[in-house]
């Protein structure tokens, strides 16, 4: 298959949907996971993060501060992150109808950053601090990002607890209603685009495969393996190229 081939098939699903992982914003300057220099892959250097214990809630909870120090410039600089031609190039798609949800494992709000509409964050997302003990406490993420640049940690005014943003943590539960959400695009889609994800953590990574047991197919784009590679109708290795070519061969004509 040829982009302007995907693209093609693209154009005539009835109901088209994208799942995309870490490796969508590593094109952002955003490091992944379990890619070549994913943070769960380093193990020395001066840019070392510990990801395990960054998203860790049992840590979050006994020290805060070790994912907000982590977290200062993955997270909280996205003023100086700007969306990949990836994230661009699916919200030009969304605007023309062609894609009708994006579902992200991704917490860095490129995908909205970048103009897509129904975007379904299942790892949840910065976007809102809230306290642990207060109910009720919220700060939106410009306010704690601003916070987290002056080197402070965002504290509930009431209790003075350090905040946590509504990511989903290591020991959490994945936000209920963004996965009904996803499952239900998923079942909805004739076609999936996989994009950038290993594919290997549940329950997230289970999303394509609802739409491949309801007669649907997928599409993969990753630079390495994952579990369901067998059973793609297709398979790219490099996003860049990919979208790139979307950009300029197909969207622009």
């Amino acid at each position: 298959m040829t982009v302007n081939e995907l693209f093609e098939k693209i154009s005539r699903a009835q109901h088209c949907t994208v799942f995309t992982g870490a490796g969508v914003s590593t094109l952002s300057g955003i490091p992944d996971f379990r890619g070549k220099d994913g943070l769960y892959t380093k193990s020395d250097g001066a840019d070392f993060v510990d990801a395990e214990k960054m998203f860790d809630i049992e840590y979050f909870q006994h020290d805060p501060s070790l994912y907000y120090k982590a977290a200062a410039s993955l997270i909280y600089n996205l003023d100086e992150r700007k969306p990949s031609v990836v994230h661009t190039a699916l919200a030009e798609l969304q605007r023309r109808g062609l894609v009708q949800a994006v579902i992200t494992q991704n917490i860095d709000l490129l995908h909205t950053k970048a103009g897509s509409a129904n975007v379904i964050e299942i790892h949840g997302s910065p976007e809102v601090h809230y306290c642990l003990r207060c109910a009720g406490v919220r700060m939106p993420f410009a306010e704690a990002a601003a916070v987290v640049q002056s080197g402070d940690l965002p504290a509930c005014p009431h209790c003075g607890r350090v905040l946590k943003p509504a990511i989903t943590f290591f020991g959490e539960a994945l936000p209920i209603h963004a996965m009904r959400e996803a499952m239900n695009e998923a079942q909805q889609s004739d076609l999936m685009l996989v994009l950038g994800t290993s594919l290997t953590v549940y329950p997230a990574a289970s999303i394509p495969q609802y739409t491949v047991r309801q007669g649907g197919e997928i599409i993969i784009v990753n630079n390495v393996p994952t579990p369901l590679d067998n059973i793609a109708v297709f398979r790219f290795d490099d996003l860049q190229d990919v979208f790139e070519k979307i950009v300029n061969d197909c969207l622009s004509t």
